[in-house]
């Protein structure tokens, strides 16, 4: 009778760990005409379903499985966020997997397999439970990344991101060792109890973090961990980029966010300086590499590091505020991506993915209201007011002046004036060049409606923004134990 509660917590996982190996059996059994579809369609079900019992299992301070998993405000934030990211791209892909005979019932499979360790990755309470997560999610990514096998860029993204993200997990776990070895606990509450005492740090134990700070930021891709981004984003087919823009960075930065404030909250004065130049090199790098891009997907990848410079602002106040920018930057952050990445899935000649900037010239001749999309989420990507990007940086910035981040906050000011200009030459390519090839008619009604859908957002809930920052407020403060 006791043992119910005990996992209730876990359920979402419980359930997502048990859909996706019964959708791995209905794969093998259904003829393999139809495998794909069935499959694909149960697990955006599946994924649906998840979401409804994250919402009924809600927050609190719920933890389970020996204190080693947690659910609070954060963790159902979170989890929200990304279980959105991946059926997201889910529906984005559809089209594109059938013409590029990726149609194998394994990818819709391994996107839910990916998620359930980035759901686990969320509510981590300990340090061996976040290492099982980031494995399970980072296993599972790296065999998407190669997913088309026929493609040379495919096989080589996915073999550059499986070697450097074994480098990146080998310094977690060795980071790890390091914090368990001086403190004696792997546990969070554990962890932040030691920490608390009078005396001073342990050298060792410093050490440990900046190593566990160094796999955390490979996994989102910060500076001087990016080098994976570009050709991974280049390389990897189209929808698992767009996969991989969203929901396993928003679910490294809740790790890093929930590592760094919770069991290490204490030592913020030690951690912070490295973050502040972690912050920074990724906001210089993301402005200025993504100048000379030519390719759109290899742009996003820089422009993802700059983004991410800008979300890892808010973690160096250290503070609830700047928890509490963070969780709103990347709520944005999510609806910004998904209608940038649906419109280059739409990038089509003659049947043919395009990629370059230039096949971009005159779509606002040859396709109008496409074109009028995207200059609405390159107008919030560059911050722009009155677009929702603009309202993701303003917090943020508001948290580093707060936090008197004087030099931080000015060095994200000049850093986003310098990236509006690749923002703003798409925007030039498509309304001044003269038009090439006309694109294809859009092939799947989710990708249309993903990308109509991301637009009306960004252009329009600035009229009301507490449907974001509410529940990142409350999230914010359940980290803080408020």
């Amino acid at each position: 009778m006791n043992e119910l509660p005990v996992i209730l917590p876990a359920l979402p996982e419980i359930f997502l760990a048990c859909a996706a190996m019964a959708l791995m059996m209905i794969g093998v059994f259904v003829r393999p005409q139809t495998a794909y579809r069935t499959v694909s369609n149960m697990a955006m079900l599946s994924l649906l379903a998840t979401g409804g019992l994250v919402l009924y299992v809600g927050g609190g301070v719920q933890p389970a499985l020996f204190d080693m998993f947690l659910v609070d405000d954060f963790a159902v934030f979170m989890k929200i966020l990304i279980l959105i990211g991946s059926l997201v791209a889910l529906i984005m892909s559809d089209g594109y997997v059938q013409r590029e005979k990726m149609d194998r019932f394994e990818f819709p499979v391994l996107v839910v397999l990916a998620t359930l360790g980035m759901m686990m990755m969320v509510s981590a309470n300990d340090l061996i439970s976040l290492y099982i997560g980031l494995e399970l999610q980072s296993l599972s990514l790296y065999v998407i990344a190669a997913f088309q096998r026929d493609s040379i860029r495919s096989t080589e993204s996915g073999l550059k991101y499986f070697v450097l993200g074994a480098l990146s997990s080998g310094l977690l776990l060795y980071g790890c060792s390091l914090v368990y070895g001086f403190s004696g606990t792997t546990q969070f509450p554990a962890l932040a109890e030691a920490l608390t005492g009078e005396g001073e740090t342990s050298k060792g134990l410093i050490v440990g973090i900046v190593f566990l700070i160094s796999g955390l930021a490979f996994k989102v891709s910060a500076v001087p961990f990016h080098m994976w981004t570009p050709d991974v984003y280049e390389g990897a087919p189209t929808p698992v980029t767009a996969f991989f823009a969203v929901a396993p960075k928003i679910a490294a930065m809740a790790l890093f966010l929930r590592t760094m404030l919770g069991p290490f909250g204490e030592l913020v004065a030690d951690w912070s300086q490295v973050i502040w130049i972690v912050s920074v090199a990724s906001m210089t790098l993301g402005a200025l590499a993504a100048i000379a891009q030519t390719n759109i997907k290899r742009l996003m990848a820089y422009s993802s590091i700059g983004h991410i410079g800008y979300a890892l602002m808010g973690l160096v106040a250290g503070n609830e505020e700047g928890l509490r920018s963070v969780l709103i930057y990347l709520a944005i952050y999510l609806i910004m991506n998904v209608g940038v990445f649906a419109c280059i899935l739409s990038m089509k000649i003659q049947n043919r993915m395009v990629e370059g900037i230039g096949d971009l010239a005159g779509l606002g001749k040859t396709n109008p209201m496409m074109a009028l999309l995207l200059m609405v989420l390159m107008f919030a990507m560059a911050g722009i007011p009155p677009m929702l990007g603009f309202f993701g940086k303003f917090f943020v910035f508001m948290a580093a002046l707060n936090a008197e981040l004087y030099a931080l906050a000015i060095v994200g000011a000049v850093t986003s004036v310098i990236s509006a200009f690749y923002y703003l030459r798409i925007i030039k390519v498509m309304y001044f060049d003269e038009p090439v090839e006309p694109f294809d008619k859009i092939e799947t009604i989710g990708l249309k409606g993903v990308m109509t859908v991301s637009g009306v957002l960004t252009a329009l809930l600035f009229v009301y923004l507490p449907v974001i920052t509410d529940p990142a407020t409350a999230a914010a403060k359940s980290l803080f134990g408020g």
